[in-house]
């Protein structure tokens, strides 16, 4: 469920603090400016928009001084990472400036890390630690810094087909228009997927999750649509949601760095606006598609758009 927003003046403070690592003391880009009002509205609930060029000035001991709960604090230095990266640049100064927040606020591990080794050169090394908490947060267990990604995300190569479990995906296209079943499959056939068992498909442990996503939001599998459904999951899923499935989409999507071959690279593909409201989205779904406990065949012969209604909170249902 998501969290009440913080009381205004913690929530501008925030803002002032987001918009002071994304302009150190530089004008805002339009991406930036667009990216503060959004957060404003979606991620702290704030019925005006704010004017990101009259917020006050602020510094890591300022923002310490104004938010003191643990968990907020927390949220705030992720939001302030964010905007380190919402430009589409790699710039040390701004991700040195995040890391001067998190110090101040308390915050370390998880993300902070993969921020401080990309800031120090280590690229490499910081996408490593991405792939680590994106493989915990998927598979719900401990991955090994050497583990084969792509053989786990490609198991049915060679003669380790499946093909009862192929047929069962396929049997799909059976189930009635607008039922949940149907538009996954649907959802395979336009994009020219493989479906799980067959030999190029990505393994189901992922693909269910992942590709129920992309049905679920309703955001597409172009590097924009990629980017915004792994921001919902990060706000559905609490495990790793920032350094395993924001950071990773944000360094492979919008500042064209390739983290592996299944998931590409592209420059620029971050929508700014709509970034914060997949967040939103995601954080206001009821069921966790990304849990353990959740069971894809369950839900096939439900009605899609009664899903929808059921798990996605009111203000923030819809897509764009």
């Amino acid at each position: 469920m998501r969290a009440p927003p913080p009381p205004v003046p913690e929530a501008q403070a925030i803002l002032s603090a987001m918009r002071d690592v994304a302009g150190l003391g530089r004008d805002l880009t339009e991406a930036d400016e667009a990216s503060l009002v959004a957060a404003g509205h979606w991620m702290f609930g704030l019925q005006e928009a704010i004017n990101p060029v009259a917020l006050p000035p602020t510094d890591p001991v300022r923002l310490s001084s104004a938010v003191t709960d643990p968990d907020r604090r927390r949220e705030a230095v992720s939001f302030i990472t964010i905007m380190a990266f919402v430009d589409g640049t790699l710039d040390k100064a701004k991700m040195d400036r995040a890391l001067a927040y998190a110090g101040a606020l308390g915050i370390s591990g998880d993300y902070v890390d993969e921020i401080a080794e990309a800031a120090d050169g280590h690229v490499k090394r910081a996408l490593g630690h991405m792939v680590r908490d994106n493989m915990e947060s998927i598979t719900g267990k401990p991955w090994a810094a050497d583990g084969d990604v792509m053989a786990w995300l490609l198991p049915y190569s060679g003669d380790k087909a499946d093909p009862a479990l192929a047929a069962r995906f396929r049997a799909l296209s059976g189930k009635p228009e607008g039922t949940f079943g149907r538009a996954f499959i649907d959802h395979f056939a336009e994009n020219g997927y493989a479906v799980p068992g067959e030999p190029d498909a990505l393994n189901a442990a992922f693909s269910l999750p992942h590709d129920s996503s992309h049905v679920f939001s309703d955001y597409d599998t172009s590097p924009r649509g990629e980017l915004l459904v792994s921001t919902f999951t990060a706000g559905m899923h609490p495990f790793h949601p920032v350094s395993g499935h924001i950071l990773p989409v944000i360094f492979s999507w919008h500042l064209d760095i390739k983290i592996n071959d299944v998931a590409k690279s592209a420059k620029g593909a971050m929508d700014p606006s709509e970034f914060w409201h997949a967040w939103a989205r995601g954080k206001a779904m009821t069921i966790d598609i990304f849990g353990s406990d959740w069971d894809f065949w369950s839900w096939t012969d439900e009605p899609l758009d009664a899903l929808r209604t059921r798990y996605l909170g009111e203000g923030v249902a819809s897509r764009e």
